[in-house]
């Protein structure tokens, strides 16, 4: 157990610095690293995809507070944005993990493995939006807010890498739109938080010290580093080739989703 935990804690440093460094919130690390874990443990496989998503958005909660104030006090969060995109973020997330709830852990695990190509290309590629329009009114930030959150909770990420190329393509810089982002992923976590806690009573086999789909132990080891380090990833955003790093990231996204793939095969 000793093991395990020093497992989640080192998950939890590495997850700060990712989501302060490139605002993604750290759950495309979070996710495969509880995967494993949780198979160590013995958990049984048909709840393990749903414990490893709630698991991270709670820590994501936590992560994303130090993060966004970090980005908050350079300037960088538009607090605008926030507030026209958080009404269709916590209908689409609690949405999102509903649904995530009914689902089969083979079809979750097979999901977030597309994501993860889906992200890894677009960051090899360096593929990003033409800046072309402003952000849009309240009606269009609902939709758009619906769509990153229900994704979101799907593969427990705080929808950075949805928000990111977003907010570029409307005329933000890139270290406002990673701030801005940050602030999202907050009432992200929230909800899905919430939706996997509710959604995950009553389900059997469930390891102790589970509330729902949130195993508080590996959130526990997660949450004490995460909250010191992000604010390191967010001093790393400022000051390094974040363009090169996400590269760098890439292939280990692309080696960690061929290995999830190969399992599910």
């Amino acid at each position: 157990m000793t093991a395990i935990l020093m497992m989640y804690i080192l998950v939890g440093a590495v997850a700060g610095v990712l989501a302060g460094l490139l605002g993604i919130g750290g759950g495309l690390v979070i996710v495969p690293m509880l995967v494993f874990c949780f198979v160590r443990q013995g958990i049984p496989d048909t709840i393990i995809m749903h414990l490893a998503l709630g698991t991270s958005l709670a820590s994501i909660m936590f992560t994303a507070v130090a993060s966004f104030r970090a980005h908050h006090k350079r300037g960088a969060v538009h607090w605008d944005v926030v507030r026209k995109i958080v009404i269709g973020i916590f209908t689409g997330t609690f949405l999102g993990s509903t649904i995530a709830a009914q689902l089969s852990t083979r079809f979750l695990k097979g999901f977030f493995v597309v994501f993860l190509y889906y992200v890894a290309l677009q960051m090899l590629t360096s593929k990003k939006p033409k800046p072309s329009r402003q952000v849009p009114g309240h009606a269009a930030m609902f939709g758009v807010g619906n769509v990153i959150g229900m994704v979101s909770s799907l593969v427990g990420i705080g929808g950075g890498t949805l928000s990111v190329p977003f907010m570029i393509w409307c005329n933000m810089s890139v270290h406002h739109a990673i701030g801005t982002s940050a602030a999202i992923g907050f009432p992200i976590a929230i909800a899905g938080t919430l939706g996997y806690l509710v959604n995950g009573l009553g389900v059997q086999n469930l390891p102790h010290f589970s509330i729902g789909y949130i195993y508080l132990p590996a959130l526990f080891g997660i949450v004490v580093t995460s909250v010191l380090t992000a604010p390191l990833g967010v001093r790393l955003a400022h000051s390094l080739p974040v363009d090169r790093l996400k590269r760098v990231f890439a292939v280990l996204l692309l080696v960690v989703g061929t290995r999830m793939l190969i399992g599910i095969l």
